[in-house]
């Protein structure tokens, strides 16, 4: 728990709460929807957090291209703000998750291929730095600190507001389409053949999970297939739709209520995360170690095998202007993440445990099958990964550098000891 809990109400509270805490040498956490499952990430044991929820304003600039987000809005904020505009921007899936940790991660949205990743979108960045001097990083000013942050999570001082490029929009066709276990082959052939299209769809985004209930012993199997047209049948998913199903709800919405999901219970999570390329053999495989290993879960458990494309179409956006070390010539993706939940801390070792065995053994496959990719994606990663490193050398050493060029003492990665530090 922390000693203190600090709540600023505007960018210069956060300014005067940072000198103070760099003056007298204190442990600090920064908290914007703490939506990220990893301990100390969002939160400290005898120290400060600083819980940026207090600066949740949103606006627009005269013609509706930009919106400006404080740091610690929620998504379903920002989605209820601009949908009676007929505008958007390309932020997180789920409305409860927080713009400032998507954003510093990269940030997958349903809108990414059409314009990147989620910072590849921000025009202007406005934050506090380790000296307590408040700037704006952007094209113009600060430019490098402006790249650094786009994927460089919290290493480089508070960001208080986010200025975004956005979107038109109208209502998109969203739902859920439940499978039977038994159509897993079908309905991986179906992901693959979206994931790995040689002219990917822009305006689809297709979520993909099995779940394992070590209460029923049993799997499910489910797909959220969005399409940002109002558009009730696109040809990219016939062949998933065809596919017999329990349940269909997809139907055409607006975004913001797509977004208001129910908030996720307090319980014990834990993500780790991997990038494969596409291939459903690879995923039948995956399956197979899954079903091996968490079979013998601990009582009231539910494991999660989250699939995603990563198409070219997303990461050629804006490749070399962020920190990711994406690019086009890496060729379609799949990004991996794997979820456990809990209710008793008694399991969490094995848990743990459990959930590095299946990872490991999903490393092994994909390298032998020479389907393993280096990237891993920071948002979903587990605090014993390291995002930073699957970079790049090039992008690792230029974010050092700009952290040693904004704090040169070095205090931000000894006064901030969670997230994923250089």
């Amino acid at each position: 728990m922390p000693s203190c809990i600090a709540k600023p109400a505007s960018a210069n509270d956060v300014a005067e709460i940072v000198t103070t805490l760099v003056a007298a040498n204190c442990e600090f956490a920064i908290k914007g929807r703490g939506h990220a499952p990893a301990a100390g990430f969002a939160n400290i044991d005898h120290g400060v957090t600083i819980d940026m929820t207090g600066l949740s304003s949103i606006g627009v600039n005269n013609d509706h291209s930009v919106a400006n987000v404080d740091a610690g809005a929620s998504w379903l904020d920002v989605y209820a703000f601009l949908d009676p505009l007929n505008k958007t921007v390309a932020g997180g899936r789920n409305g409860a998750v927080g713009v400032g940790g998507l954003t510093l991660g990269g940030g997958i949205s349903y809108f990414s291929p059409q314009v990147g990743w989620t910072c590849d979108t921000v025009v202007n960045f406005e934050l506090v730095l380790p000296s307590g001097h408040l700037v704006n990083a952007n094209h113009t000013s600060h430019p490098d600190l402006y790249r650094a942050l786009k994927g460089g999570t919290n290493n480089f001082g508070i960001v208080t507001r986010f200025d975004f490029s956005t979107i038109p929009i109208g209502e998109i066709l969203a739902g859920n389409i439940a499978h039977n276990i038994s159509y897993s082959k079908e309905v991986f052939e179906a992901f693959i053949n979206i994931a790995n299209a040689p002219i990917y769809d822009v305006h689809a985004s297709l979520v993909t999970s099995l779940a394992y209930s070590s209460t029923s012993k049993a799997w499910s199997l489910s797909s959220t297939p969005i399409y940002t047209l109002p558009i009730p049948n696109p040809p990219i998913y016939h062949n998933l739709f065809a596919i017999p199903n329990i349940t269909n709800t997809m139907h055409l919405t607006p975004l913001h209520t797509l977004a208001n999901e129910t908030a996720t219970p307090q319980l014990n999570f834990l993500f780790y995360t991997a990038t494969l390329a596409p291939s459903s053999a690879l995923l039948t495989t995956i399956f197979a170690i899954a079903n091996a290993t968490f079979h013998d879960s601990p009582p009231a458990v539910t494991w999660l095998v989250t699939l995603e494309p990563l198409p070219t179409a997303i990461t050629a956006r804006a490749a070399g202007n962020n920190v990711l070390g994406t690019s086009a010539a890496d060729g379609n993706a799949v990004v991996l993440l794997l979820t456990g939940v809990w209710g008793s801390a008694n399991a969490t070792a094995s848990m743990e445990d459990k959930a590095a065995t299946v990872m490991r053994d999903v490393e092994g496959a994909a390298r032998r099958a020479g389907l393993w990719k280096r990237f891993t994606y920071a948002n979903y990663a587990n605090a014993r990964q390291d995002p930073v490193r699957s970079y790049g050398e090039g992008n690792e050493a230029f974010l050092k550098r700009v952290a040693g060029k904004y704090d040169g003492a070095g205090v931000w990665g000894s006064i901030v000891p969670g997230g994923f530090k250089l």
